[in-house]
C-alpha cells in the first residue's frame, strides 16, 4: 500500500509540475504576443491638465526612485500622458513635422530624448516658429536640428515618426491651447506602409528645406 500511495503522489506531483510548466509557457506566450502586437491607438483631446514629471524622471533615470512632484496637478492616465509615453519610447530617432510647437511639456520630452542620444530632427513653419511661446528656439539652442520653409504657404503637417517604425499623426498642433481646450485627434500606429509614406514625405521636405537651398534674392 505504501508503494502504491507513493506512486499516486508521484504521479500527482508530476501532473502538477507539468501543469505549472504549461501555465508558465502560456503566460510567456501571451506576454510575447502582446509585445509583438503592432501599436494601434487613438487619442482624443482636449486632455485634462496632468503632471508628467514622473514620466520624464523615469525616462531620464530608468529605475531611479520616484520623487514626488510639488505641483498640484494630478498624474493620471490622460491623452497627453499617453502621447508623451509614445514619444519617450524612442531609442534611435525622432522625426517631427509640426506646424506649431509651443507646449513646454512636449518640448521637455523632446529635449530629454536629444540628451539621451536619440537623433531628433524637426521641420516646422517659418511664420509660426517665431510666435510668442514657441519652443522652437529653445530646441534649437539645445542642439536639435531644425529646418523651416521659405514659402508663402504654411508647412501645415502635424506628425511624428518614432524609430522609423511608429507614426503619430492627426489634427493636433503641439500647443497647450490645442491639448487642453480643442477637440483634436491623434492616431498612433505601427504599420510599415503608413510609416514609409510619412517617412518619405519627411525626407523630401527635410531636403527641400535645407538652408543650402534657400534663395535670399
Amino acid at each position: 500500500p505504501g508503494r502504491a500511495m507513493w506512486a499516486v503522489w508521484g504521479a500527482r506531483g508530476a501532473a502538477l509540475a507539468a501543469a505549472a510548466v504549461a501555465v508558465t509557457a502560456l503566460a510567456l506566450a501571451v506576454a510575447a504576443w502582446r509585445r509583438a502586437r503592432p501599436v494601434r491607438e487613438v487619442l482624443f483631446f482636449p486632455s485634462r491638465p496632468c503632471c508628467i514629471e514622473a514620466l520624464l524622471a523615469e525616462a531620464a533615470e530608468p529605475g531611479a526612485p520616484a520623487r514626488p512632484c510639488p505641483c498640484p496637478l494630478p498624474s493620471g492616465d490622460t491623452a497627453l500622458s499617453r502621447l508623451v509615453r509614445r514619444l519617450l519610447s524612442a531609442r534611435r530617432s525622432l522625426d517631427l513635422c509640426l506646424f506649431s510647437f509651443s507646449c513646454p511639456q512636449l518640448a521637455r520630452a523632446v529635449q530629454l530624448l536629444h540628451r539621451r542620444g536619440v537623433r531628433v530632427r524637426l521641420v516646422t513653419d517659418a511664420q509660426y516658429m517665431g510666435l510668442h511661446g514657441s519652443q522652437i528656439g529653445r530646441l534649437r539652442h539645445a542642439g536639435i536640428q531644425v529646418r523651416h520653409d521659405q514659402h508663402t504657404g504654411y508647412m501645415h503637417h502635424k506628425f511624428a515618426i518614432v524609430d522609423r517604425r511608429m507614426l503619430i499623426t492627426g489634427s493636433l498642433n503641439w500647443t497647450t491651447q490645442a491639448i487642453q481646450s480643442n477637440r483634436e485627434n491623434v492616431l498612433v500606429v505601427e504599420d510599415v506602409e503608413y510609416v514609409k509614406a510619412f517617412q518619405d514625405e519627411f525626407e523630401r521636405i527635410w531636403e527641400e528645406y535645407n538652408p543650402a537651398n534657400y534663395n535670399f534674392f
